[in-house]
C-alpha cells in the first residue's frame, strides 16, 4: 500500500482514484498495479459477464494464440510464472481464459471488477478535475484517472449484407461467439472472411460441417503454426532463467526472443536464404514472420523472396491448381497484413466437403432467406459465420463516448486519424491513459509484455503526480504533433502503407487511412518512454488544480 493519502480539490466528491475499462490482460494487471502496489481505490468496468477480454469474447472454433504461451503470459509475478503450466506450445482460447481467471482469483481482483457493465460515456469534468464515467445501466461514477484497457481488437466489424435480417438460419460473429456450443454437424455452413479468425475457424468447422463454403475476398499469406504439446524439458529450461528470457524479449523488436535475425535477404546467397526460411518455417509461429531478415518489410525485392517462398508452400499443399491459385496472394507484400498462422488450413481445401468462392471476382450481392447470393450463383446454407475482422485500434476507444476539455469529443480529435503522445495519452484529454493505444507498438509487440510496459508507465506517472501534489497530466500540443510525425515518418519507410489492411485503418469504410502502429520496434519504444520519464515526464504538462488546498498527509 501507499504510505500516504492525497487530498486534492473536491476529492470527497470523487468515487475512485482510477477507473479501468476492460478486464482482459490490460485491465487485470492495471487493477493489480494501481490497487495492490500503489494503494489506489480502483474500479474496473467490464462489458462481458466474465473476465478475459478478447479471450472471453473470441470463443469461435479454433481460437488460439499464435505466440508461444510461455512468452504470451504475464511476467510481473515470479510465483505466477513458476506455478502455471501450459498444456500446449500455443494455447487455445479455453486455456488462456482459464489462465486469466486464475490470475483474477490468485490476486483477489474480482471484488473490484464490475461485470456486465459497458461504459457508454466518459466526460472530463473541468470543475471536479475528474472523469465522469457513464454505463449502460444509467449509473455514473467519477475518477481522477481513466485507464482504457479495452483492447485493440474488441469491436468486431459487423458488415450489413443486404437481406441478412431475412435469413432463416443461424448467424454468428467470430468476435462475439456465444458461450453455448454451436453444432455444425451435417449442416451447410458459410464462412465469410479469411483473416486470422476465419482461417482458424474454417479449419475446425470443415471437420464437422456437412458442407462448408468459404467466401474469400483477398487471400492471405498464412504460415505454419507448428503447435504441439508443451515440451517439459524446454519449459523447465525457460522457467529456470525466466527473468533473463523476459529481459531478452523486451530488448527485441516484437517482444519475442529471436536474436538471430539477419540484416538482409539480398545480402546472402539463394541457398543461405532458403536455409533461413526453411529453419524458421519448421519452427513455426511468428518465428517465420519476424525471425528471418530485417529488410523484409522495407525492401520490395527482399520481400518478394519470402512471399514467393510462402506461395510455393501453398502450391505444394493444395492439390487443385485452380484452388491453389485462388489461395495464393499476389496483390500485397508479405507481412504488410497481419500474418496469420495456421494448422492444416490449406489442406482443408483438398476436402470434398469444402468449396472456395472468390468474392473479388463474384461479389456477394445479398443474403436470402436460405443462403447467400453472389454475382455468379446462389448458395444454400444453414449457418453463416462472419469472420470479417475488427474496427481495430481506434474503434474500441471511439465506441465509449469520450469527451475531453471544452466539450471536444475524441471522435472530433481523431477525425483524420489518431493523435496521441507515445500511444499512451491524448492532448486535450487530461488524466486519460491508453493501454497499447494507437501509435504505440501494441499489436506488433507481444501483447502481455506491451501491456505491462504501458501499465508500469501509467503507474509511474500517477505516483509521480501524487508525490508532487499534482492533479492533472496531459500531453503538450507540440509533443503530440512530434510523436505523430515520427510515427508516420517511420511508416513511410516501410512497405505497409502500400497495402490496405486494418493496420492502416483500410478495412472500415470511411475510416482515415493512416498507420495505426509504431514501427520502430518495442525495444526502441521502451527506450523512448524511459527517456521521457528520466526527463521528468518530458512532453507532458503536469499541473496542480488548486495549489492552495494541496497537502500531503502522512499516515501510519
Amino acid at each position: 500500500m501507499s504510505d500516504f493519502c492525497y487530498n486534492s480539490p473536491h476529492s470527497s466528491d470523487i468515487d475512485y482514484d482510477a477507473i479501468v475499462i476492460g478486464a482482459g490482460f490490460a485491465g487485470l494487471y492495471a487493477l493489480h498495479k494501481l490497487r495492490d502496489e500503489l494503494g489506489l481505490n480502483v474500479r474496473v468496468f467490464e462489458a462481458g459477464d466474465g473476465v478475459g477480454g478478447t479471450w472471453f469474447w473470441n470463443r469461435y472454433p479454433g481460437a488460439r494464440c499464435d505466440i508461444e504461451s510461455i512468452h504470451y503470459s504475464y511476467s510481473f509475478s515470479d510465483e505466477l510464472q513458476a506455478e502455471w503450466s501450459w498444456s500446449e506450445k500455443y494455447a487455445g482460447q479455453q486455456e488462456i481464459l482459464a489462465y486469466l481467471e486464475h490470475v483474477a482469483d490468485r490476486f483477489d481482483l474480482r471484488p473490484d471488477i464490475v461485470l456486465g457493465r459497458r461504459v457508454t460515456s466518459a466526460v472530463w469534468d473541468e470543475e471536479l478535475f475528474a472523469w465522469r464515467v457513464g454505463r449502460d445501466d444509467g449509473a455514473e461514477s467519477t475518477a481522477r484517472y481513466l485507464i482504457c484497457g479495452s483492447g485493440n481488437l474488441s469491436v468486431p466489424k459487423n458488415p450489413r449484407f443486404e437481406g441478412i435480417d431475412d435469413f432463416e438460419g443461424e448467424v454468428y460473429l467470430t468476435g462475439k461467439w456465444p458461450r453455448d456450443a454451436v453444432s455444425f454437424a451435417g449442416k451447410k455452413v458459410a464462412v465469410i472472411g479469411t483473416g486470422s479468425s476465419g482461417i482458424q475457424a474454417i479449419t475446425e468447422i470443415a471437420k464437422e460441417a456437412g458442407h462448408l463454403t468459404v467466401f474469400q475476398r483477398t487471400p492471405n499469406f498464412a504460415t505454419r503454426l507448428g503447435n504441439a504439446p508443451s515440451d517439459p524439458t524446454q519449459v523447465a529450461s525457460i522457467k529456470a532463467r525466466y527473468s533473463q528470457v523476459r529481459e531478452e524479449s523486451r530488448n527485441t523488436s516484437g517482444g519475442i526472443p529471436f536474436w538471430n535475425v539477419l540484416p538482409s535477404a539480398l545480402a546472402v546467397t539463394p541457398a543461405e536464404r532458403r536455409r533461413v526460411f526453411d529453419e524458421c518455417w519448421a519452427e513455426g509461429g511468428f518465428r517465420f514472420s519476424v525471425g528471418t531478415f530485417q529488410d523484409i518489410l522495407i525492401d520490395a525485392t527482399a520481400n518478394e523472396t519470402i512471399a514467393e517462398y510462402v506461395r510455393e508452400k501453398i502450391r505444394e499443399r493444395v492439390t487443385d491448381p485452380r484452388i491453389a491459385d485462388l489461395l495464393t496472394p499476389n496483390d500485397h507484400a508479405y507481412g504488410t497484413k497481419r500474418p496469420p498462422c495456421e494448422t492444416n488450413y490449406y489442406e482443408t481445401f483438398n476436402r470434398t466437403n469444402v468449396t472456395l468462392v472468390d468474392v473479388s471476382a463474384t461479389p456477394i450481392l445479398s443474403v436470402t432467406a436460405d443462403g447467400i447470393r453472389t454475382a455468379a450463383d446462389n448458395y444454400d446454407v444453414d449457418i453463416i459465420v462472419l469472420a470479417t475482422g475488427f474496427d481495430a485500434m481506434t474503434g474500441p476507444l471511439l465506441d465509449m463516448g469520450i469527451v475531453g476539455k471544452e466539450g471536444r469529443t475524441l471522435h472530433d480529435k481523431w477525425a483524420d486519424g489518431p493523435h496521441t503522445y507515445l500511444g499512451l495519452a491524448v492532448e486535450g484529454f487530461p488524466n486519460l491513459f491508453l493501454v497499447t493505444g494507437p501509435q504505440s507498438p501494441s499489436v506488433l509487440y507481444n501483447m502481455p509484455l506491451a501491456i505491462e510496459d504501458h501499465v508500469d508507465f501509467i503507474g509511474g506517472a500517477i505516483s509521480h503526480m501524487r508525490e508532487n501534489d499534482l492533479d492533472v497530466l496531459e500531453p503538450t500540443v507540440s509533443a503530440e504533433a512530434a510523436w505523430g510525425a515520427h510515427v508516420n515518418e517511420l511508416a513511410q519507410q516501410t512497405l505497409l502503407p502500400n497495402t490496405d489492411s486494418w493496420w492502416m485503418g483500410a478495412n472500415i469504410e470511411g475510416k482515415p487511412r493512416v498507420c495505426m502502429v509504431y514501427l520502430g520496434g518495442a525495444s526502441v519504444y521502451r527506450g523512448l518512454c524511459a527517456d521521457v520519464v528520466e526527463r521528468g515526464y518530458d512532453g507532458f504538462d503536469l499541473t496542480a488544480a488548486r495549489s492552495d488546498v494541496h497537502r500531503r498527509v502522512e499516515v501510519g
